[in-house]
């Protein structure tokens, strides 16, 4: 394929013919704020029993805090989950909880309305699927995933 995907994802499929598409900018939110969130559940915990607030804390309180920053700084980690992979056949689109998988001849065109946060896939019926590894605020790499999807899509119906 002579598209460069060095620029959109840093990574090709295995064959070379296809393409893997990843969000970057918010992938570097959700590690910032998972690691904001670990920092201070993990000061909080730490700090909760020099803290002269009238309660008595235990060891299980601050063991407790520090668990909950972990839950929620891998929560804010699904957010980095989304990827797409297209080759000649088809999409797979991994979006934050559900992974599907869509042949080209299922997918009337790749969009990316004005507006719209994310590209999606135009599906029969006016039905459409969001793609959010295409997102609006990785600026000139969304449009290049966009261009080489459309790319492979018309390669897939012969157009």
């Amino acid at each position: 394929m002579s598209f460069s995907m060095g620029k959109v994802t840093g990574q090709r499929a295995e064959a070379g013919e296809g393409i893997v598409l990843r969000p970057r900018r918010v992938v570097w939110m959700a590690v910032f704020v998972a690691v904001v969130l670990l920092a201070v559940f993990v000061t909080v915990g730490v700090l909760l029993r020099t803290s002269d607030t009238g309660v008595i804390f235990h060891v299980s309180d601050q063991v407790a805090m520090i668990g909950v920053g972990v839950v929620l700084a891998a929560a804010s980690l699904v957010f980095a989950l989304p990827r797409a992979r297209a080759d000649a056949e088809g999409i797979e689109v991994r979006n934050v909880l559900s992974t599907k998988y869509f042949s080209w001849n299922e997918v009337l065109s790749v969009s990316f309305p004005d507006g719209a946060s994310f590209a999606r896939l135009e599906l029969p019926d006016f039905e459409y699927h969001s793609v959010l590894a295409v997102q609006a605020v990785d600026r000139e790499r969304a449009v290049e995933a966009v261009r080489a999807l459309r790319k492979l899509h018309r390669q897939a119906r012969g157009e």
